[in-house]
């Protein structure tokens, strides 16, 4: 099994369908910690590094929204973002983005 179908995977199983509570507390549950951290490179971006590259982006709520759904490559280096489960919900993934936009 390949890492992304791994990473894939987790998500889906501990995700849950109703992830409540808030941006950072999502962040944990969805699994999102697998590959990025708040403040140093991992496998992914920091995100107070996204939230600073976003900062005075009108359109990054929207952009990364569809970025955390769809998956993605390239803006960031090689590591592709695998898509995320629709076990997490278009709500979730909203509150994410606006927590990690809310870094400073």
């Amino acid at each position: 099994m390949s890492f992304r179908n791994l990473v894939m995977l987790a998500a889906a199983l501990s995700a849950g369908s109703a992830l409540a509570g808030n941006g950072e507390e999502l962040v944990k549950k969805a699994n999102c910690m697998t590959c990025h951290v708040a403040e140093q490179k991992s496998l992914g971006p920091p995100f107070r590094e996204i939230a600073a590259r976003y900062k005075n982006d009108k359109s990054a709520q929207a952009a990364l929204e569809r970025k955390i759904r769809n998956g993605g490559a390239g803006a960031w280096g090689k590591m592709p973002m695998p898509a995320t489960p629709k076990s997490i919900s278009d709500d979730d993934i909203k509150s994410i983005v606006q927590w990690v936009l809310s870094l400073k």
